[in-house]
């Protein structure tokens, strides 16, 4: 379960009243279609992500059990797919603002189709191998840092401001609810038709979230000053870091999305190989077993409003986190057979405390951020937070190596408190409300 601080990207041009325009359907003739507009979008990705969350599966477990992969080798596919961050994760809110939006998200998950498609051609072919998976990881990965970019910054120009809280649960439910479909599929489809074959699915879902894209009428990005019109990328990136590097609330918050993010990278590298190697965990049930995850952050987007509503915004980010914390103790105590129990509650609990910091601090990014900054400051964040999911994946496959799968989630789960460190230590403690 990783963060989307972020997670988890819009742009609709701004009317001098604030209202999202379209283009071709200006002033008071789009009434109605912003609604249009958000369910075609959130289907496209929840369409995408049911793929996403197979994939997810399929990939370490073709690794480990096809290709008998090291716990270093399934720290390097894991950490690949998220290193496209660190490569471009900072010009990707420029490139989101200068590029036609609609086509842009259509061309990149036609890349991902082609990427992942090619799994099962080169294992019909009998040429699979780790370092083809890394580069599917890795091409999947870029494409993927501009396609979400694109989607998060949307939002606020297809949603009204006292709508956005319930939108993003919404989103985050539903992306919850395909991480708690997603891998048991997967799981159960590695074990009956074998990996390669099974990711044939995700490949499918790429491409039907691009003919969705496709039927939506283009959505302009928001409009930029002059001044931000004529500076060039390296100005535009410094702009939006400067937003976020100086904020009282962004500052912090992207901070600990890192710090929960380096938890989530070593999970993903962690999780196959404690649930296979250890714990000695069939497919099917490491499927169902990570599946749990998305039953907490399905628990989690429904709780949040309420959460935010009796708490404040500012005291559900420290209590989610401080909550999420503490069950991620509970990963390395699962034992085999029904000891496996406990893993999933740990999971569970992990995500739901995640899941709700993600929305608060996603709902709070898009409500006080200025339009023209709004996609570069989506990817200056993601930047620093997802950029540290391959650190963690390399680092949890490193102590895994060092010292086996269980004294690795074991020291995983004990660097979890840094998350709640961070957002206590600071201003963010005080605010009941997230100015």
């Amino acid at each position: 379960m990783s963060i989307e601080t972020a997670d988890t990207k819009t742009t609709g041009a701004q009317t001098t009243t604030g209202a999202p325009a379209y283009a071709g359907r200006p002033g008071p003739d789009h009434a109605g279609r912003p609604a249009a507009v958000f369910w075609r979008y959130w289907t496209a990705s929840t369409v995408s992500r049911i793929g996403d969350q197979v994939n997810a599966v399929a990939l370490p477990l073709i690794a480990v059990v096809t290709l008998h992969a090291s716990a270093i080798d399934v720290g390097l596919i894991t950490g690949a797919g998220y290193a496209a961050w660190l490569l471009i994760g900072l010009p990707a809110g420029v490139l989101v603002q200068r590029l036609p939006l609609r086509g842009t998200q259509v061309a990149m998950d036609l890349v991902r189709g082609v990427a992942v498609a090619s799994v099962p051609l080169a294992a019909a072919l009998g040429t699979l191998g780790l370092p083809q998976l890394m580069v599917v990881a890795l091409v999947v990965g870029l494409a993927g840092v501009v396609f979400d970019v694109g989607i998060s910054t949307v939002l606020p120009s297809i949603v009204a401001k006292e709508e956005l809280t319930a939108r993003n649960s919404l989103l985050s439910g539903s992306s919850a609810a395909t991480e708690l479909a997603g891998p048991s599929l997967g799981g159960v489809l590695v074990q009956l038709v074998g990996g390669a074959t099974a990711i044939l699915l995700d490949a499918v879902s790429y491409l039907l979230s691009a003919a969705l894209l496709f039927s939506v009428r283009p959505v302009k990005p928001p409009a930029t000053a002059p001044r931000q019109a004529g500076a060039g990328m390296r100005e535009q990136i410094r702009e939006g870091w400067r937003h976020v590097t100086r904020h009282r609330v962004l500052r912090p918050a992207a901070t600990y999305a890192a710090a929960v993010n380096f938890v989530s990278g070593g999970l993903m590298t962690l999780t196959p190989l404690f649930l296979v190697r250890t714990l000695d965990a069939p497919a099917a049930a490491v499927g169902a077993l990570v599946a749990t995850g998305g039953l907490g952050s399905l628990i989690g987007a429904a709780l949040t409003p309420r959460v935010v509503s009796r708490l404040g915004s500012g005291r559900a980010l420290c209590w989610a986190a401080t909550t999420a914390a503490a069950f991620s103790l509970l990963l390395p105590a699962a034992g085999p057979g029904w000891g496996t129990l406990v893993f999933a509650v740990g999971n569970a609990g992990f995500s739901a405390g995640v899941v709700v910091t993600s929305i608060v601090a996603r709902t709070h990014r898009q409500t006080r951020t200025p339009p023209e900054l709004l996609p570069r400051v989506m990817a200056t964040v993601r930047f620093v937070s997802w950029g540290a999911i391959p650190v963690g994946a390399l680092a949890a496959g490193a102590a895994a190596s060092a010292w086996g799968p269980r004294t690795a989630l074991l020291l995983l789960a004990l660097s979890s408190a840094a998350g709640p460190a961070i957002l206590l230590a600071g201003p963010i403690r005080r605010m009941r409300e997230l100015l």
